[in-house]
């Protein structure tokens, strides 16, 4: 009593602030001044269209949101040895303005009263008392006594407290192993990971904050009948399937192991709220969305009034797409004015009003319309375009087979000496195996067991063998191509194939170009299927939920690789909503059809953890052998091969980086052995994420060092540059339906057959009415022409958003060190791209190979087309 008396005269004689200064020395509270960074609701987030948001700054003042400081050091025995807390600070005004505030954030004050006997503070508690949720972006104490600024990076959605049955917890960017976690904070670490695991029962809802994981049984829809049902993909050996996020829904009516589908044009679909797409991706992603429907709207329209509906006639045709758009006729005009509302009518048509917005034109068709057509940017593509991951090395010939004879008969290729022995530059066969010559782009044994199935569809196909060899200039040639069919009498007598030679003149040359479009197609779904959905977006997801699951935000790991599953989740439900589903775009655009997620399910069978790394799958492909005298310790075999050339400089790059990383917190394997939330996170990734493999001898032991180095950098790698190599191009050459068509209608013109007569007759036309028809190709380049597209807020590799991840000094030098040699490697690709001696760069179709370049650029709003810059993450 006589204290606070004291301090009262203190207060009238001397002012507040002596008052404060006073309260410290004598141990009582401080003020410390803090500043919140967060952004209303906005209605262009996924779940703002039908909620209300919060319209004004004043509505968060008062008691609206409280912030309360824990302890990191100080244990409180009053309540059972737990953290002490500070006393709960409210949201202020901030008078000033901070110009590098992002888009929408509004700034506040808080004042904290801290006692110096609490010591220093290790977490916050924010709890809102709002009507609707905020994005919390950051907290910042400006001026700790002892410690100058402590913060916060939150980037997190803060719902009301009325939806959270525990409290809100935020750590500093600090990093702790679990052994080194300051005492009152391991709670608070445990707790919060518990949460994020979640009980596994029941519908999950937009406030959830639950990283679980499920089958692909939701892409089916029984309830619509027979041809919407689709196997579940994963929990089986039958179908085994990497594990996707839990959503909860009840089952279908008609299968209780199917999982009940949301309407098709909604979005909404559950995954975590952290995990959805930001303000402007999602305004980009809606944009982009609106445009691509309605060409095709327009052109389904147009397509009444043509004499020969969904098709091209013409290579004309498919160049109008992109050549100021197809025009449209006066009575599809009215038409098109009767059902469109008068805005969006004049939006989506030009002043001249005759013609809907076009595509952009492809690259591949950019500077000349048909050098595409020939054999050499047929076979460059295999190394620089948008699928180089399949060509390899030719080990054995005639070409053999891994299928079960017993089952598929004999499906050794009959590719013999007489079709390619005059190709080979003077050279034998023999001679050409053995100087590593031969080359083969080989889809023969992924497709056969399914193409009996697929050809009752629609589609009409072949499973194709390329054999191509590597010229002195480092191009491929291409030899032979061979079609095959499963035997008429039964699968089980083998293939009946037919072997292609290239040709110059006469309907021999119509038929090549007809044999290497069907190559295309089978390396088109291949690419779409395996190499960039099944291989990247599948197999990462379970990484994320491992991750947010088992390692806390204090983890080094978690740290690490966090930025590298950005929207990862979000893209790939996105993609079983409206993708892949039973009847989605891609069984509509890709030849294997409703067959599609089966086959990727099959092909899954032979995916290994460890081959995923660049230099591995080299030397599993025979494109490269160990050579300790060459960089990377590899010796490439095709010379001038981008992909692997640019590649491999990447991966070294992100080896090294995430070696000096891991490091620094685990200097022995001692420390990686006896670290309790690593080895829970490499358990369930093993054992749940890609549980369908757990048994499997080749998941590395995570016993070591070297192989958490190992690890984490196959993720990254796939994660940003794999992804980016196999993604980001395929508007570039996918874009012009003939140089990759995705769906072949009917098979081979035999000779003295009327579809012969008019392949000699009308070559182009014969062509386009075997390819993708024209309303599937709006489709599929409408889809592609999206995710082509880098969203104008992407962080690329060697860039953090927020730059403040971590407090620890040598992990940043690391980085900037990672930062500066990806620098180094931009400039060489751009070096490397003007070399003429570098043939497989640009090719004659002159689009330089970018797609490993990376965006070092400090400009990170740079999006679009732009056809190069490597992600962070699966990220669209």
């Amino acid at each position: 009593m006589c204290l606070q008396l004291f301090l009262h005269l203190v207060d009238m004689i001397r002012g507040k602030e002596d008052k404060n200064r006073l309260e410290g020395e004598m141990g009582m509270s401080k003020k410390i001044q803090g500043t919140v960074v967060l952004m209303r609701k906005s209605m262009l987030d996924f779940n703002g269209f039908h909620a209300s948001f919060l319209d004004s700054v004043h509505e968060l003042l008062g008691k609206r949101v409280s912030l309360q400081l824990i302890s990191a050091d100080t244990a409180d025995p009053e309540n059972g040895m737990e953290a002490k807390l500070g006393q709960p600070a409210y949201l202020e005004e901030l008078n000033k303005k901070l110009s590098s505030t992002a888009a929408g954030a509004t700034i506040f004050k808080a004042t904290f009263d801290w006692n110096e006997d609490i010591g220093i503070p290790g977490a916050f508690i924010i709890k809102n008392h709002h009507q609707s949720e905020f994005y919390l972006k950051s907290v910042t104490l400006e001026d700790f006594p002892g410690l100058g600024r402590i913060h916060f990076n939150c980037n997190s959605w803060i719902y009301p407290t009325k939806k959270y049955k525990y409290n809100r917890v935020f750590f500093p960017n600090q990093t702790y192993l679990p052994s080194n976690t300051p005492e009152p904070l391991r709670k608070y670490r445990a707790e919060e990971l518990a949460i994020l695991r979640g009980d596994g029962t029941g519908e999950l809802k937009e406030w959830d904050r639950v990283y679980d994981y499920a089958l692909y049984n939701d892409l089916g829809d029984p309830d619509k009948g027979p041809d919407y049902e689709r196997p579940v993909l994963g929990g089986s050996s039958e179908y085994p399937y990497p594990r996707r996020g839990r959503t909860g829904r009840p089952p279908t009516k008609k299968d209780p192991e199917t999982e009940k589908r949301l309407f098709l044009l909604r979005l909404d679909i559950y995954v975590p709220r952290d995990e959805r797409f930001k303000y402007l991706k999602m305004s980009d992603f809606l944009a982009y969305g609106l445009k691509s429907v309605m060409q095709v709207l327009f052109s389904e329209i147009i397509a009444l009034c043509d004499c020969t509906p969904n098709e091209f006639d013409t290579f004309q045709d498919v160049l109008d797409l992109y050549e100021g758009g197809i025009p449209v006729p006066r009575g599809a005009l009215k038409r098109i004015r009767e059902i469109i509302p008068l805005q969006m009518f004049k939006e989506i048509l030009r002043s001249d009003g005759e013609r809907p917005p076009k595509f952009p034109t492809p690259d591949v068709i950019k500077e000349d319309e048909t050098a595409w057509m020939s054999d050499e940017e047929f076979g460059r593509q295999m190394l620089a375009g948008v699928n180089p991951v399949s060509i390899r090395l030719l080990q054995d010939f005639p070409p053999t087979s891994t299928l079960d004879p017993k089952l598929y008969g004999n499906q050794t290729s009959t590719i013999n000496e007489k079709h390619i022995e005059q190709k080979l530059d003077g050279r034998t066969v023999d001679e050409a195996l053995t100087n590593n010559k031969l080359f083969i782009l080989d889809h023969h044994d992924a497709l056969m067991p399914y193409l009996k199935k697929i050809n009752t569809t629609s589609t009409k196909t072949y499973a194709t063998r390329t054999l191509l060899f590597l010229k002195d200039d480092g191009t491929l040639k291409p030899l032979a191509i061979e079609l095959s069919l499963p035997h008429p009498k039964g699968e089980q007598y083998g293939a009946v194939s037919t072997v292609y030679t290239p040709a110059e003149e006469g309907v021999e040359k119509s038929v090549w170009k007809l044999a290497k479009a069907y190559t295309a197609v089978n390396d088109s779904g291949v690419h779409q299927l395996i190499s960039h959905w099944l291989n990247t977006h599948a197999v990462i997801e379970p990484f994320v939920i491992a991750t947010n699951r088992q390692l806390s935000v204090l983890h080094p790991i978690h740290k690490l690789l966090h930025p590298h599953f950005r929207d990862t989740m979000n893209i790939n439900a996105l993609a079983r909503q409206i993708l892949i589903n039973a009847y989605g775009v891609l069984e509509n655009t890709v030849f294997p059809a409703k067959y599609s997620m089966e086959m990727s399910s099959v092909i899954y069978k032979g995916w290994v953890f460890t081959e995923q790394g660049l230099p591995a799958d080299l030397i599993k492909r025979g494109i490269a052998v160990e050579d300790p005298s060459h960089p990377h310790g590899l010796r490439l075999l095709i010379e001038h091969y981008p992909y692997a050339v640019d590649g491999l400089e990447i991966w070294s790059a992100i080896e090294t980086w995430v070696k000096e990383y891991c490091s620094s917190y685990y200097p022995s394997d001692e420390i990686v052995q006896c670290d309790p939330e690593l080895q829970s996170w490499w358990a369930e990734i093993r054992d749940v994420g890609h549980g369908d493999k757990k048994n499997e001898p080749w998941w590395p032991k995570m016993h070591t060092v070297a192989e958490l180095t190992q690890s984490c950098t196959i993720i990254i790698w796939v994660a940003s540059a794999l992804h980016a190599a196999v993604n980001f191009g395929q508007y570039t050459y996918a874009g012009y339906v003939c140089n990759r068509p995705t769906i072949s209608r009917r098979f081979m013109p035999e000779p003295d057959t009327d579809e012969y007569a008019e392949l000699e007759l009308n070559p182009d036309r014969a062509f386009l009415k075997t390819i993708t028809s024209q309303l599937h190709t709006l489709l599929g380049v409408s889809l592609i022409e999206i995710l082509s597209r880098h969203s104008s807020d992407e962080v690329y590799l060697g860039q953090r958003d927020p730059q403040e991840w971590t407090l620890d000094p040598e992990p940043l030098k690391a980085f900037d060190r990672f930062r500066n040699r990806l620098v180094k490697i931009e400039n060489r690709i751009k070096e490397l791209n003007e070399d003429e001696q570098q043939k497989n760069r640009k090719g004659l179709v002159n689009v330089p190979y970018t797609l490993l370049c990376p965006n070092t650029s400090e400009d990170s709003t740079v999006g679009g087309l732009i056809g190069y810059g490597i992600p962070n993450s699966v990220s669209i």
